[in-house]
C-alpha cells in the first residue's frame, strides 16, 4: 500500500518531469513547423532580393533549409528543454534526407515516361526489334522486343547461378565459422565495390578470348553473376546471423542435425531477408550496361540463343538509342528506360509474393497440406490406440 500511494502522488510532485505522449502529434508542433518553414521562406526572399548577390532555384533551397533549421529549433527552444531541441534537430534531418531521396527518384521516373511517351503508344515498340527500322524511321516502325528478351534471358541465366551460389557460400559464412570463412568474408565485402567494367574484361579474357566462346548472352550472363554474387552474399549473411541462436538450439536439443537445422529452422526463417538480398542482387545486375558490352556485344535483330551471336539488354539499347541525335531514336530510349523499371517493378512484385512472407505465414495450400498430414496422424494414432486395446484385451483373456 505505501509503494502504490507513492506511485498515485508522484505526478503531484512539482519537481518531477511532466510525461509527454510522443505517438501523437500535438497542435502546437504542427503550429511551430508551419511558421518556421513560412519565416525561413520569407528571410530567404528578402536575403535574395535585398542583401545578397544570388540566385538560382537551388541556392534558394539550401539557404531556405538552413534558415528554416535555426528557425525552428529557436522556436522550440522557448518551450522545450536539451533533450526535446535534439531529438526535433534529428527528426529535421532525417525527414528531410528521406524527403530528397524520393524527390529525386520521383523525379527520375517521371522524367523517364514523359521523355518516353513518344515511343510508348505505339504496340509495335513491343512487339518488334530495330532489324527493320534506322534512325530516320518513324517511331510506327521498330520496337524493343530483342532488348526485353535479352534482358529476361541475361538475368534469368544469372539468377539461376548466383541464388544458389550465393546463398550456399552465405551459410557457409554462418554455420561454419574459421579462418576460412573470415577469408571469404573479407573477400565478398571486396567485391562489392567492384566495378562492371571490371567484371565484364574478366569474363571477357577468360570465356571469349581463353576459352574461345564467343560473345553471347551466356556470357553477358555470367558477367551479370560477378556483380551480382557479392551483394547477394553480402545481404544474406548478415540475414543469416540475425536469426535467433535459441531456436536453432532448440533445434538441435531435439535431435536434429546442423543442416536439418539449417534446411528447418534457419533458412524459413530468415526467408524475408534472404528475398531481399536477392532483389538487391537483380537491382545491382539487372541495370548494367558496360558488362553486356563487352561480353555479348550489340545486334538490332532478335537473338533466343543465349550460347551463340550477339544479344542485347534493356540498358545497353538504352545507351545506344540515347547517344544518337535523332529525335525519334532519343524518345525510343527514354522509352526502353520506362519499360526496364516497370520490368525490375514486376520482378521485385513476384520475388516479394514467392518469398516475402514471414517465418511460420503459411500459403493456403500449404495450411490444406499441413492440415491433410495432420489429419493422417491422427487416424494413424487412433488405430495405434485400438490396436493396443485389442492386444490388451486378447492378452487379458488368454491369461483368464
Amino acid at each position: 500500500m505505501p509503494a502504490r500511494d507513492a506511485s498515485n502522488h508522484a505526478g503531484d510532485d512539482p519537481r518531477a518531469e511532466p510525461r509527454r505522449n510522443t505517438a501523437t502529434v500535438r497542435t502546437k508542433d504542427v503550429a511551430t513547423l508551419i511558421a518556421g518553414a513560412l519565416s525561413a521562406i520569407a528571410i530567404t526572399t528578402f536575403l535574395y532580393t535585398q542583401s545578397l548577390p544570388l540566385e538560382g532555384v537551388l541556392g534558394f533551397l539550401l539557404i531556405g533549409f538552413a534558415v528554416f533549421v535555426a528557425v525552428y529549433l529557436v522556436m522550440i527552444s522557448l518551450t522545450e528543454d536539451g533533450p526535446a531541441i535534439q531529438d526535433r534537430f534529428a527528426s529535421i534531418i532525417i525527414h528531410a534526407a528521406a524527403m530528397l531521396l524520393v524527390f529525386a527518384l520521383a523525379v527520375v521516373v517521371i522524367f523517364a515516361f514523359i521523355r518516353g511517351t513518344e515511343a510508348l503508344p505505339h504496340p509495335n515498340f513491343y512487339l518488334q526489334d530495330m532489324s527493320m527500322a534506322g534512325p530516320l524511321d518513324p517511331l510506327s516502325n521498330g520496337g524493343i522486343l530483342h532488348a526485353i528478351v535479352g534482358t529476361l534471358i541475361q538475368i534469368g541465366i544469372a539468377l539461376a547461378i548466383s541464388i544458389p551460389l550465393g546463398l550456399t557460400c552465405a551459410l557457409f559464412l554462418t554455420e561454419i565459422p574459421g579462418p576460412l570463412s573470415r577469408f571469404v568474408r573479407t573477400v565478398v565485402e571486396a567485391m562489392t565495390a567492384l566495378p562492371s567494367i571490371v567484371a565484364g574484361l574478366f569474363i571477357y579474357a577468360t570465356v571469349v578470348v581463353f576459352l574461345g566462346f564467343d560473345r553471347s548472352g551466356f556470357a553477358a550472363s555470367l558477367a551479370i553473376t560477378v556483380m551480382m554474387l557479392p551483394i547477394i552474399i553480402r545481404a544474406a549473411d548478415v540475414v543469416l546471423r540475425l536469426v535467433p541462436g535459441n531456436l536453432k538450439e532448440a533445434s538441435l536439443a531435439l535431435g536434429a542435425g546442423q543442416w536439418r537445422t539449417v534446411w528447418g529452422v534457419t533458412l524459413p526463417t530468415a526467408r524475408s531477408g534472404l528475398t531481399t538480398a536477392i532483389i538487391l542482387g537483380t537491382a545491382r545486375g539487372i541495370g548494367e550496361t558496360s558488362p553486356v558490352l563487352l561480353t555479348a556485344g550489340f545486334t538490332q535483330f532478335l537473338n533466343l540463343n543465349p550460347f551463340s551471336g550477339p544479344m542485347v539488354s534493356l540498358p545497353l539499347a538504352t545507351f545506344n538509342f540515347v547517344k544518337s541525335p535523332e529525335p525519334t531514336m532519343i524518345a525510343r530510349g527514354f522509352g526502353t528506360a520506362a519499360v526496364l523499371m516497370v520490368l525490375v517493378l514486376i520482378l521485385f512484385a513476384v520475388a516479394r509474393v514467392i518469398g516475402g512472407r514471414g517465418p511460420g505465414d503459411l500459403t493456403t495450400a500449404q495450411r490444406r497440406r499441413a492440415l491433410a498430414r495432420s489429419r493422417r496422424e491422427a487416424e494413424r494414432y487412433e488405430q495405434r490406440l485400438l490396436a493396443a486395446s485389442d492386444t490388451v484385451a486378447t492378452t487379458t483373456w488368454s491369461t483368464r
